[in-house]
């Protein structure tokens, strides 16, 4: 299970490299600075860099099987979540507002986060978290036994 996690984990963070390179090839920074994005560089950049932490994090884990790396990678998964959940909701409430206020049509060049392709944005938030669901959710093994997340070797 540690190591469907870990595919999972790096498909996820394949995807968000590319919306994280989308962002900034489109102005990303410039327009946070000028204030007109809602992705705040620091919450970008902090989504982003604390899931490659928990990745490589979870990757020393398995090759050490140091158990105590992985409630420190859970731990840092849920604050990646949380982060990028953020970053959904802004996305969406950006994307609802142009809608709302164009009627529909695009006026002039929209800003670098309205250019994520919405079906992948979307998809990629919904494998937010299966790393933590398939190798740490269940906190007890089927005998009920150890406190050790479900994936992880027995001693």
């Amino acid at each position: 299970m540690g190591v469907a996690a870990l595919i999972t984990w790096v498909i996820t963070a394949l995807g968000g490299a590319v919306l994280l390179g989308t962002w900034l090839s489109r102005g990303g920074l410039r327009e946070s600075s000028a204030g007109a994005s809602r992705f705040p560089p620091a919450l970008i950049l902090g989504h982003f860099l604390l899931a490659a932490v928990g990745l490589v994090l979870w990757i020393v884990y398995l090759a050490t099987d140091a158990e105590g790396l992985t409630w420190v990678a859970f731990v840092i998964l849920l604050v990646v979540a949380l982060l990028g959940f953020t970053m959904l909701a802004r996305w969406l409430q950006g994307r609802r507002a142009a809608a709302a206020a164009t009627g529909g049509t695009s006026a002039g060049s929209p800003p670098a986060s309205r250019r994520f392709s919405a079906p992948y944005s979307l998809t990629r938030a919904g494998g937010r978290g299966t790393p933590a669901a398939r190798s740490t959710a269940g906190s007890r093994d089927a005998a009920g036994a150890g406190g050790r997340p479900a994936g992880c070797r027995q001693p």
